[in-house]
């Protein structure tokens, strides 16, 4: 799976719209409504490395309410998730 984190400007008035119309898109898996220097960011999740830029640049970016876009491309992952998912052997937990 490729992963990439994109954080998101919005017309200030637009920002549920915009959040609730991204969460839709195929590709997004998650969007977040964030306090900082964006507003949003998404989290998009493809099998092809190619499918990125369709989601990004065809999907994201063309959505209405959204100004601005900046992209973060996952190497790896890292995550206690799937650290645990990867040691488990089927056997219920010694607690």
């Amino acid at each position: 799976m490729n992963t990439a984190i994109v954080h998101i400007d919005c017309a200030t008035d637009s920002i549920p719209e915009v959040a609730e119309a991204l969460a839709a898109l195929d590709g997004v898996s998650e969007v977040y409504s964030v306090a900082g220097n964006v507003d949003l960011i998404a989290i998009v999740r493809v099998p092809r490395f190619d499918d990125i830029a369709e989601v990004i640049a065809g999907r994201i970016s063309k959505t209405p309410g959204v100004v601005n876009t900046e992209s973060h491309i996952a190497f790896r992952a890292y995550s206690k998730h799937d650290l645990e998912d990867a040691f488990a052997i089927g056997l219920p937990d010694a607690d």
